[in-house]
């Protein structure tokens, strides 16, 4: 399409620079530059998360023909990428549940786990990780079942919990993260390379840093379960309390020859999307690539710039696009009993509080999606807000605060064929969020 028309259409706009910032995070752009030499040993690649699959793929293709190369990742159903024709496969990929683990996910962990056995000084262990690990990568600590651990991961899901704090949980109730494979690869070197899906990119936090020092504490993990009332049997309980499920702290000497390397950031991809808005004659500005908190309460404040932007009261100006990223959560509401549970996630959460702040203001538009191609557990990455969306809602009977109250923006969105489509995108820096103003 050419720049008129891109200009002349919102939509697309909003589309093109959502998709620029999902391409500067593809793994093949990214992995070279950070590649490690093979070793006289031999070189074990094991990794977890959305875009491990791509990761894997990518390290295949930059990889010597003739040096030994073989391992194990893990990545979410559906979002193993198509093999281009002559890459041979090296790497096994495996697939499994997110966001809630499975017993896939748990079998992935222990061959991990298994793999590790016996390396030695001079075996090289490539770790591929990006958002999702978490999930996929699942081996529950002594005295937690499988079962315990699906409904402690959609407790947290649903409390609000920020990132780091599900992830501080996720790590003590771990037997692998937390920097735990890498304690079990010792004393083989391990290189980790990374795609940041966190607000401030803390390797620590990313899949819960399996292959990282971490430096939260049991005590830490207890008083998030105690603060979101989660329970935990007892003696897991037991067990935070007394320390037993610390994980490896900074300078503990099995992680001595450990290094990490972030690949892919967020605030590298909005920084490709406003190069792209510049290039259309559009002023650009990136608020942050860590934003937190409600999403619906998120989009309440973009709205508010938008619309002060419009007036010519703020800093920015039009016509423009205003870009943001990092990781806002959805607090579930409780519902009434026979009210259907609604279908959504942070981004489109993230649309309707924006739509409903903006009433119908007939200069801003907006995106938002997760750059993973999906928005919660839904089959969307996000949705569109444009100025008739109140409009075309009203005419089909839908009522924004309803959807709202039961965290149904699948069911607000699709009837006004307002959904981002684009199917697993194998790489995930999080959300991706665009206001165009003009």
């Amino acid at each position: 399409m050419t720049q008129p028309g891109l200009l002349n259409d919102p939509r697309a706009l909003l589309r093109h620079l959502y998709d620029v910032a999902v391409q500067r995070a593809q793994p093949l752009h990214n992995t070279a530059a950070h590649l490690p030499h093979p070793p006289k040993g031999r070189t074990l690649v094991l990794g977890a998360g959305k875009a491990a699959g791509a990761m894997a793929q990518a390290v295949e293709a930059l990889w010597p023909a003739d040096a030994p190369l073989s391992g194990l990742v893990v990545t979410r159903y559906g979002h193993t990428p198509p093999r281009p024709a002559g890459l041979a496969q090296r790497i096994e990929v495996v697939e499994a549940a997110h966001p809630v683990p499975d017993a896939a996910g748990l079998a992935a962990a222990q061959r991990m786990l298994a793999l590790t056995q016996g390396l030695g000084a001079e075996d090289l262990v490539l770790c591929l990780i990006s958002g999702g690990g978490s999930a996929l990568l699942t081996l529950p600590c002594e005295g937690l079942t499988l079962e315990d651990k699906q409904r402690i991961n959609r407790q947290l899901l649903e409390s609000g919990a920020d990132i780091a704090q599900m992830n501080t949980v996720r790590k003590h109730l771990s037997r692998i993260k937390g920097g735990r494979l890498a304690a079990a690869c010792a004393p083989a070197r391990v290189v980790t390379l990374t795609i940041s899906d966190v607000p401030g990119d803390d390797v620590s936090v990313i899949a819960s840093g399996p292959t990282v020092a971490d430096a939260s504490t049991c005590a830490d993990a207890l008083e998030i379960l105690d603060r979101y009332a989660i329970a935990v049997p007892p003696a897991v309980r037991e067990g935070l309390q007394s320390g037993a499920l610390e994980t490896p702290k900074p300078g503990d000497p099995r992680l001595a020859r450990c290094e990490t390397h972030l690949i892919a950031t967020p605030q590298q991809s909005l920084e490709a999307a406003a190069a792209a808005a510049r290039a259309l004659g559009l002023n650009a500005y990136v608020l942050s690539d860590e934003i937190e908190g409600e999403s619906r309460e998120v989009g309440k404040v973009h709205a508010a710039i938008a619309r002060s932007t419009a007036l010519g009261r703020s800093s920015f100006e039009a016509p423009c696009v205003i870009l943001s990223g990092g990781e806002t959560t959805v607090t579930v509401r409780a519902r009434e009993p026979g009210t259907p549970r609604g279908r959504g996630g942070r981004a489109g959460e993230f649309c309707m509080g924006l739509a409903q702040a903006l009433g119908a203001h007939p200069r801003i538009w907006a995106l938002a999606a997760d750059t993973d191609g999906i928005d919660g557990v839904e089959d969307n990455a996000g949705a569109l807000v444009a100025p008739d969306t109140l409009a075309r809602a009203q005419a089909q009977g839908l009522k924004l605060a309803d959807h709202l109250a039961r965290n149904d923006a699948y069911g607000f969105f699709q009837p006004l064929g307002d959904l981002v489509m684009t199917g697993p995108t194998h790489t995930n820096v999080n959300d991706f969020r665009a206001v165009l103003v003009r």
